[in-house]
């Protein structure tokens, strides 16, 4: 019997030792952090939070029993949204309090983009349909807006892609997703911020420089009032599409986003994306606790000034 309790003992203190060490690996919160997953992506999730990235963008394409799929050819069994990726995630936010990271400061942003051959809108619409009727297995986590009320939670989910839902979501009294903006859409009647919370544009579409010199004034100083005007009009920033090239550039095009306040950086490299961010974290950005109060929003004038306590990053 002291044999078998002193293994028992030593086994125990084995866990113990594991255990430790693995809240040592634990990554910090990222929240400017962003994965751009592969379309050949079978389970993106996993390495995105060992990483501590605040989000990730997935592609996915409707298929048979009201499923979205993801990865490469064909719908594949248990190869789909719910299984892979919204499962996981809020079976790890409700055992954690509600929480994704013990430090979580902002929601984790889960980018959906519809892709896919089909082009015909009432399929496209009832792909969305199936999203939101999963999304409302798990509406207590996740960001939401109800009569133009936002209400942050530990996940935001951005619906993009080649389905357009402004005017579906508009229709929605409650709704659980969120439109992906630009920035021609600050100061609009038609997209407001409870709409479109995050501007998201591919870095080429404004800016030519690619890292390999130091970024112009001009450039530099179009970035800087690009994000105060988002901020301004009560939105959240993000960045892909970023340019190519390596480690070093990379580097100096992520520094420059952290420095002009870029609140979401999306990349592929999620590696050095992370291990930049840990070492230059970006800084500055308004961030709520999570989750947070209401607040509620009414359209927005064209180019009114909107005070800083009104910002609520979702």
């Amino acid at each position: 019997m002291a044999t078998i309790a002193g293994g028992l003992a030593g086994l125990a203190g084995a866990g113990g030792a594991v255990s430790v060490a693995y809240l040592r690996r634990v990554r910090p919160f990222l929240p400017a952090g962003h994965a751009l997953t592969s379309p050949d992506a079978t389970d993106p999730l996993p390495a995105v939070l060992r990483l501590g990235l605040a989000g990730m963008t997935v592609r996915v394409v409707p298929g048979p029993h009201g499923e979205l799929y993801l990865g490469p050819g064909g719908p594949q069994p248990g190869r789909t949204l719910r299984r892979l990726v919204l499962a996981p995630l809020f079976a790890r936010a409700r055992t954690t309090g509600g929480r994704l990271w013990p430090d979580q400061r902002a929601p984790f942003r889960l980018v959906i983009e519809f892709g896919g051959a089909s082009r015909d809108p009432e399929a496209l619409l009832r792909a969305y349909r199936m999203l939101d009727r999963q999304l409302r297995d798990h509406a207590g986590l996740l960001s939401r807006c109800r009569d133009g009320v936002l209400a942050p939670g530990a996940v935001t989910v951005t619906v993009t892609g080649v389905i357009d839902v402004r005017e579906l979501l508009t229709a929605q009294t409650e709704r659980y997703a969120f439109a992906d903006g630009t920035f021609d859409d600050l100061g609009s009647r038609s997209a407001p911020p409870e709409l479109t919370p995050m501007v998201s544009e591919p870095w080429s579409r404004r800016f030519g420089w690619d890292g390999r010199e130091p970024i112009t004034a001009e450039e530099r100083h179009q970035l800087h009032a690009l994000v105060r005007a988002a901020h301004a009009d009560g939105r959240t920033v993000r960045f892909s599409g970023l340019p190519d090239g390596s480690r070093r550039t990379r580097a100096a095009v992520w520094t420059e986003l952290g420095a002009a306040g870029v609140d979401v950086i999306a990349d592929t490299d999620l590696t050095g994306l992370a291990r930049h961010l840990r070492r230059n974290p970006v800084v500055g950005t308004p961030l709520p606790h999570v989750p947070t109060r209401a607040v509620r929003r009414s359209a927005p004038r064209p180019n009114a000034p909107r005070s800083a306590n009104r910002h609520e990053a979702v």
